[in-house]
């Protein structure tokens, strides 16, 4: 049971990122606009930081579609992954294991794209800690999504007897 469980987070995994990545794509000005909020830092006044600022639709562009590739990917990884347990979930610990490999990788891109997008680019860069309108629905929602999907990495992670 305890690895059918450990599937089922995965597939949870795999879904926030399809879910997200065609709302991205749904939503495309959303998304564009999402980023352009983060890298114009118009949501706050004017700091010695500013300078790095930037509207240009090129940078726009490429920080929505990574976004969008990123939790393509995630998606997919978490979808083999957990197709991988799921032929594994009879076999012994150590066939498990390794079929966990995938799902797992997932989740490591996941958190990558969560800590380095948002925590490291939008907020460390961008100085996005600064924005009272974005703070919280960004910010919080980043933190939120990478914490609870590094806690299932852990989880589904942690070795069987």
């Amino acid at each position: 049971m305890l690895r059918i469980v450990k599937m089922l987070l995965i597939l949870s995994v795999a879904a926030w990122a399809l879910i997200g990545a065609l709302g991205n794509v749904i939503d495309w000005g959303g998304t564009t606009g999402a980023v352009a909020a983060a890298t114009s830092m118009s949501t706050f006044d004017t700091v010695p930081a500013s300078a790095r600022a930037t509207s240009n639709p090129a940078v726009i562009l490429i920080g929505a579609l990574l976004i969008t590739t990123f939790k393509i990917g995630v998606g997919a990884l978490c979808l083999l992954g957990a197709w991988r347990m799921w032929d594994a979930r009879r076999g012994d610990a150590a066939d498990f294991a390794r079929a966990k490999s995938l799902a797992l990788t997932g989740c490591g891109v996941a958190m990558f794209m969560l800590f380095a997008g948002w925590i490291v680019i939008a907020e460390t860069w961008f100085e996005l800690w600064r924005s009272p309108v974005l703070l919280d629905p960004v910010l919080g929602s980043a933190f939120r999504y990478g914490g609870f999907i590094a806690v299932i990495a852990l989880f589904v992670g942690a070795r069987e007897e």
